[in-house]
């Protein structure tokens, strides 16, 4: 089984709230570095989670199952952590007063 089983929806919902709380708590005191550390976080647990796909040995095929549903399940939560990165990265900029690394998210909130 994954070390951090990601395919199971009660740690999903554990995982999604520590998320959500991380987010919130960067917002407030307005620091990309948090959001940066979660999104190394779960890109490191997609490598982990690859590397035991590649060395398991499941004859049966569940276990190698479980693994990708974790791996698909680690891709939203890179996607979203590294969309928040970007997020918070542009609000500490702003209060700061200094350039953000990308204005990535600016054509979510623009008036065409």
């Amino acid at each position: 089984m994954p070390i951090v089983n990601l395919s199971e929806p009660f740690s999903v919902l554990v995982t999604l709230v520590l998320f959500v709380l991380v987010l919130l708590l960067s917002r407030e005191i307005k620091k990309s570095n948090i959001t940066c550390i979660m999104l190394l976080i779960f890109l490191t647990l997609i490598v982990s989670h690859c590397i035991e796909y590649v060395m398991v040995v499941d004859p049966t095929g569940i276990i190698k199952q479980t693994i990708a549903k974790c791996i698909a399940v680690d891709f939203v939560f890179i996607l979203l952590s590294f969309i928040s990165y970007l997020w918070i990265d542009d609000i500490e900029a702003k209060e700061r007063k200094i350039k953000s690394i990308d204005n990535g998210l600016e054509w979510f909130w623009k008036k065409v």
